[in-house]
């Protein structure tokens, strides 16, 4: 019989605490901790990866396949998409998007910043926020750091991220310079705000700021320091996994980590492979979030604990074992390879289910494995093997 997933205590929303970091493990030959995160939704066990929904729904997830199968501990809402659409005043009847949605756990909300710059050809970016045209109805809008805070106060993130400025990859230094900048002004004025604005349906809301820098050594390390300076809650890494080589980015989260406050969650914003997580957990990332489990899943990639399985490959057609026995929840252990080979062949909307909940399901599964290692105190050693293995072609 397969276990019941892990539980872990609700705090009483009634209690409105501000969000706490505990840290309860380390490695001798490693930056990897393990810790936990108190919400009014209740714990987080780190390291942690969370699934993104960005509009309210983890595409071909439902909630309960979230809760039951896949075991998340907090998702992600975006606030460009849910601003679109359903919108804020419908969300605000609702009660929020925990009620909106049926999720009674922590949510994090994006500022929607990387969705607003990706639309470069309709829109513009000036000290008082970024105009830009929806994607949906052509309707022009502005989000200023102000708005964006009222926005997810409105939406109910647990954790709600600062309005930032990505930069696109590759920079020159003065404009991921004056990028930076700009970012921290809007910083300022989003935690001005934030200050000056009340928690929503109960429950407290938390402000992290974003470090952003490109590429560039000396910004990336100012950027940290004037991030530390702030003393927030919790603090994200921006503007990485847009193009720049792997160890680039391993090297830029390593030296983050070693100037943000050791205390504090940090959080690696849209990263990535299930070995870039490992690599990211060894220099001291605790929070991790991605579209790629699920996007890829609909593209018939499968991501397991014997490496990368292209599962829309002949090879597979009459091969009958489990999807994955190394993982004991969801789908991974209940359905062969040939049959959901089959489904995604027959483009039955099941099989794309069937490979997204798998795909989370082995992502929330890493990080277990990488926080049991940590506090066993051997998690070097174990994601020497494990990158190399998951890296592998089937």
């Amino acid at each position: 019989m397969r276990p019941e997933p892990e539980v872990l205590p609700r705090t009483d929303i009634r209690t409105m605490a501000v969000l706490k970091f505990e840290l309860e493990g380390t490695n001798p030959d490693s930056a990897a901790r393990a810790g936990k995160i108190r919400t009014d939704h209740g714990e987080i066990l780190t390291p942690i990866f969370m699934p993104v929904g960005t509009v309210g729904s983890v595409k071909a997830v439902s909630q309960q396949q979230l809760r039951e199968d896949v075991n998340a501990r907090i998702i992600l809402g975006n606030t460009y998409h849910l601003y679109l659409r359903p919108g804020v005043e419908v969300l605000e009847q609702a009660g929020g998007l925990h009620r909106f949605m049926g999720w009674d756990r922590p949510i994090l909300t994006d500022s929607g910043g990387y969705q607003v710059f990706s639309l470069s050809g309709t829109r513009k970016i000036q000290e008082e926020g970024v105009v830009f045209q929806s994607h949906i109805d052509g309707s022009r809008h502005l989000f200023s750091p102000e708005k964006v805070m009222d926005i997810q106060r409105s939406i109910g993130g647990d954790i709600i991220m600062a309005f930032d400025e990505c930069p696109p990859y590759p920079s020159d230094h003065g404009y991921a310079e004056k990028s930076m900048r700009l970012t921290h002004r809007w910083l300022d004025r989003c935690l001005a705000h934030f200050g000056e604005t009340e928690d929503k349906y109960g429950y407290t809301q938390n402000l992290f700021p974003i470090v952003q820098g490109s590429t560039f050594p000396d910004l990336r390390k100012a950027s940290c320091e004037y991030i530390a300076g702030k003393e927030a809650v919790g603090n994200a890494i921006g503007g990485l996994s847009v193009g720049e080589p792997e160890e680039l980015m391993y090297d830029i989260c390593a030296a983050c980590c070693e100037i943000l406050p050791i205390n504090r969650p940090r959080y690696l914003m849209g990263v990535g492979t299930p070995w870039n997580i490992l690599e990211c957990i060894d220099r001291g990332i605790d929070m991790f979030d991605c579209v790629m489990p699920t996007r890829n899943g609909r593209n018939a990639m499968l991501f397991t604990s014997r490496g990368v399985i292209n599962i829309d490959n002949k090879k597979w057609e009459k091969d009958f074992s489990v999807i994955d026995d190394g993982i004991d929840s969801g789908p991974s252990n209940l359905y062969s390879k040939a049959y959901l080979r089959h489904l995604i062949k027959a483009k039955e909307i099941l099989g794309l289910t069937i490979a997204s909940v798998h795909n989370l399901a082995f992502y929330l599964h890493l990080v277990r494995e990488a926080r049991a290692h940590i506090l066993q105190g051997d998690f070097g050693s174990w994601k020497r093997e494990q990158t190399e293995l998951l890296k592998t072609r089937l």
